[in-house]
């Protein structure tokens, strides 16, 4: 019998490449989505026909136990969240509400429901807030914003659950990672459909915030793989996704401008104090020697093919 998956946040970013995965597998997969007058399907209008969309939401545990009721998942990966993190200043109530308390109501739906599910949840990077050195599933949490603060505690609801019920819940410490399907409002996206306009002659200049932060950027295809290798173990476990390298705001901005054959982009930069964060984190590095070892995992998209890709497609 092929397995079957409910995933939340199935338009996003992930939700969407984590699909496109499942299905090589053979997974019937459900996808969670809010009901709306008007459905945000960009990242997967190609997946109608494919998939099942479910109406749910993380804020109401009723409407999660009816979509795990209807889709009798073997896994679910709890991917919806309020994830961008500069906006968990303007609406941090919402944020620990869907971010944080849904992955609550989500496990609490799990276990009134009474099968035996799998759980993935998509804990972050940003939980490690402040750090000098490359993070480890024994790193300590230091959260800078709302967003990593939520995440901390779905991340330590997930593994209390685990130990409370026997439940086997994984949390993917994922860092940060990207691909053609990112929001833009995210600075990554907005450096490479900036770079594209301006290559078309549509845009002048983009503006940002602070340029020194350092990230360990991946391909969100790639860390999907590891979402679903999580939930294949034998015993459930928590796991660091990452590359171990580390580039900083100007070196994406570095790569996406060589691609349209511009060497000095700093006439076509700006950097406003409305993007600018009111407790920063500077400096993000994982260390995923565990999840190679145990999951058998790594990387296979490099940091420059990843920025291409974006691009390109913008």
């Amino acid at each position: 019998m092929n397995k079957s998956a409910l995933i939340t946040g199935i338009n996003g970013m992930d939700g969407s490449h984590l699909a496109d995965f499942l299905l090589t597998k053979g997974y019937k997969v459900y996808g969670m989505e809010r009901r709306s007058s008007s459905k945000n399907r960009t990242n997967t209008s190609h997946l109608e026909g494919k998939i099942t969309f479910v109406n749910g939401d993380l804020t109401d545990q009723n409407s999660l136990f009816r979509c795990i009721k209807e889709s009798d998942p073997d896994e679910i990966y709890n991917l919806g969240s309020q994830s961008f993190v500069g906006e968990s200043w303007n609406t941090p109530e919402q944020t620990g509400d869907v971010t944080g308390m849904g992955v609550l109501r989500m496990l609490e739906a799990i276990r009134e429901y009474g099968k035996p599910i799998k759980f993935y949840q998509a804990s972050t990077s940003e939980m490690f807030g402040k750090m000098e050195k490359f993070a480890n599933e024994n790193t300590k949490f230091h959260p800078r914003s709302p967003y990593g603060v939520a995440k901390l505690y779905g991340h330590w609801i997930t593994t209390n659950y685990r130990e409370s019920y026997d439940m086997f819940n994984v949390s993917g410490i994922l860092f940060n990672h990207e691909s053609e399907r990112r929001g833009i409002e995210f600075v990554t996206r907005k450096i490479t459909d900036g770079v594209a306009r301006i290559h078309l002659g549509l845009q002048d200049k983009i503006m940002l915030g602070n340029l020194d932060a350092h990230r360990d950027w991946g391909y969100a295809p790639d860390y999907c793989e590891a979402m679903w290798l999580m939930l294949q173990q034998e015993n459930p476990d928590d796991y660091v996704v990452a590359t171990g390298n580390t580039h900083s705001i100007g070196e994406f901005l570095d790569a996406a401008f060589h691609h349209i054959g511009v060497k000095d982009w700093t006439k076509y930069v700006g950097q406003d104090e409305r993007f600018m964060r009111p407790a920063d984190v500077y400096y993000l590095a994982g260390d995923s020697t565990k999840a190679q070892e145990v999951l058998g995992w790594k990387p296979k998209t490099s940091f420059d093919e990843m920025v291409y890709k974006m691009v390109q497609n913008d």
